[in-house]
């Protein structure tokens, strides 16, 4: 499909690449919390780069432009601290609590889509992401009220600092889109990092057991895919339109935090992910079919 199809598809595509990404996160806290976070990511990351190549090379691509090779490796090393900070994180908190944390990211990132990539802000996106970070609250205001370990503000500060990172990067993932196709995009992230990550391995790489290899094998394949899906929607819409789909990671960390890590969800948290799914359809509208806020 060409680059100029209809917004709303690319919003469903970034929407199934969140959903995708989500799942990597539940096979990473997993690791994290069996074999520590640098281990889990180093390693996810070298498995990311075999599954990146495959599709690359498959296309046969031309050689990246200097441009696109700047963008890769400044999106991989904000990736890179990115990663360790939310990992970190997400071991020690709850997945919907630290997902709902990040939501600041979008609304982050769509005022810097307007000083950075001098986008206009549409009145159904902010709008949209009005409604995403009422629920926010509503989430955090229930999880105010629920036992917390004693790691539980570190992991929370550790969160929010990513999700400052994440905010930047969506403006790079946008940048990026619109340089290199989606197999180069992914290919050349799990490179980059997986390269700053090889940086402490001699302090503190150690093999995995090999009961562990293949949810590793799995959380690498996730992220490729998602970034893949990811990459191809940022090259078709702008920044400050698909920001707001960041809010529909909440619906599967609840899911995925209760399924396999027995972490309930009340119904703050219910009331707060109905504000995030309203955010998003209304976000979701054709930007041509919207006036914008800021010109």
């Amino acid at each position: 499909m060409s680059r100029h199809a209809a917004p709303v598809i690319a919003f469903a595509v970034a929407c199934l690449g969140i959903a995708v990404f989500s799942s990597m996160d539940a096979a990473v806290k997993a690791l994290s919390l069996a074999i520590g976070t640098y281990n889990t990511l180093l390693w996810r990351g070298f498995a990311g780069i075999g599954f990146g190549a495959i599709p690359w090379l498959w296309s046969r691509p031309a050689r990246p432009s200097r441009a696109a090779m700047r963008l890769h490796v400044e999106r991989g090393v904000v990736s890179a601290v990115m990663a360790m900070l939310f990992f970190w994180g997400l071991a020690r908190t709850p997945m919907a609590q630290a997902v709902a944390l990040t939501f600041i990211a979008p609304l982050i990132a769509q005022g810097l889509a307007v000083l950075l990539l001098k986008e206009r802000m549409k009145r159904g996106a902010l709008l949209g992401s009005a409604m995403g970070f009422g629920g926010v609250l509503v989430i955090l205001w229930g999880q105010a009220h629920a036992a917390m370990g004693p790691d539980a503000l570190l992991g929370a500060v550790a969160v929010l600092l990513s999700a400052v990172a994440y905010a930047y990067n969506i403006i790079l993932m946008r940048r990026q889109a619109q340089l290199a196709d989606p197999y180069e995009v992914a290919f050349f992230q799990s490179v980059v990092m997986a390269l700053c990550l090889a940086l402490a391995m001699p302090w503190f790489a150690h093999l995995p057991p090999a009961g562990h290899v293949p949810l590793i094998l799995v959380a690498a394949l996730l992220a490729t895919v998602s970034l893949a899906l990811l990459s191809w929607a940022y090259a078709r819409a702008e920044a400050s339109y698909l920001a707001p789909v960041e809010f529909t990671g909440f619906i599967w960390a609840s899911l995925w935090g209760f399924l396999f890590f027995d972490e309930k969800v009340g119904l703050p948290t219910l009331a707060g992910a109905v504000l995030i799914v309203a955010g998003c359809l209304i976000a979701a509208r054709a930007p041509d079919m919207e006036r914008d806020v800021i010109p």
